[in-house]
């Protein structure tokens, strides 16, 4: 499988205990990759892409995705509004708990890192992004000579284009910046 990841942006928030799940009941993975290690150090996670092929080096680095994982209260109903009159009423506490979630939150370098096997891994994070119930997925991606956008929005796959448009930086216009070389304010 060829593939290459051009951008991507992630703002995924899952549940740790949907990630750990999802790896352990045998997921679909791309032919490329063998398995995936799951690491936590600290208050981060790693997916390691495990190559199936042996011609790849072992010194060489893998894809791997990248989360930070964070604590937050779930609670079972939406709690009051600060400041809303509440006359007559007893404080109820609402019934909540502490989730850990995995963020995969960033851009490409940030969430995808390490060239060999990317475009397979990006495909993991795509399965992935399946199941977050909150956050979005964007990408454009090449395969096989073909472009796509990818776009997820909470779980659910929305359409996406991409449109191809002159970089203003380029323009004729000296780039707008500060010409440090013909500066009358430094001597």
């Amino acid at each position: 499988m060829s593939g290459r990841v051009f951008r991507l942006h992630s703002t995924l928030e899952l549940p740790l205990e949907d990630v750990m799940e999802f790896f352990e009941n045998d997921p679909d993975l791309p032919p490329e990759v063998e398995d995936v290690e799951v690491t936590r150090r600290n208050n981060t996670l790693i997916l390691k892409a495990v190559a199936a092929d042996d011609n790849l080096s072992k010194y060489t680095p893998t894809a791997q995705l990248k989360a930070s994982v964070t604590e937050n209260r779930v609670y079972e109903e939406e709690p009051p509004r600060a400041g809303a009159p509440r006359w007559g009423e007893e404080e109820e506490e609402i019934p909540s708990e502490l989730v850990e979630f995995a963020c995969f939150k960033g851009d490409r370098e940030t969430v995808l890192q390490n060239t060999a096997l990317q475009y397979p891994m990006f495909l993991v994070l795509r399965e992935l992004a399946m199941i977050a119930e909150k956050g979005t997925l964007t990408a454009i991606t090449e395969f096989d000579g073909e472009l796509a956008a990818t776009r997820i929005v909470e779980g659910e796959e929305r359409p996406a284009t991409i449109e191809v448009v002159e970089n203003p930086s380029k323009s004729g216009s000296g780039g707008g910046g500060v010409n440090w070389r013909d500066n009358k304010f430094i001597s």
